[in-house]
């Protein structure tokens, strides 16, 4: 399993930036190797987010994001939030924790 980790800063309109990641979260949780994910926001600064993906591999991921419906979905993210992504593996985990 691989976990994509993606800061997002937002610096454009908060709702309209939630209206498209949650159509991104969509697409994405339904391509094949998606196992789950999860969304946070800072406490100290509204406009900042973590999302967090659990694929079976980086092929999976990768297969999802080079696809042209992703394309056409992440490119109204651009004007209204700075991504800093990744793909983590897991070094170490707690007993109970993924």
């Amino acid at each position: 399993m691989v976990t994509f980790v993606n800061k997002l800063t937002v610096h454009g309109d908060i709702d309209r930036f939630l209206e498209v990641k949650d159509r991104l979260t969509a697409y994405m949780s339904s391509q094949p190797g998606y196992i789950g994910h999860e969304a946070l926001r800072h406490l100290g600064d509204q406009r900042v987010f973590l999302e967090l993906a659990v694929w079976a591999d980086a092929q999976a991921h990768a297969s999802a994001v080079r696809s042209e419906e992703f394309q056409d979905l992440v490119k109204d993210l651009g004007p209204l939030a700075t991504p800093e992504p990744g793909l983590y593996e897991t070094v170490e985990a707690a007993p109970g924790v993924r």
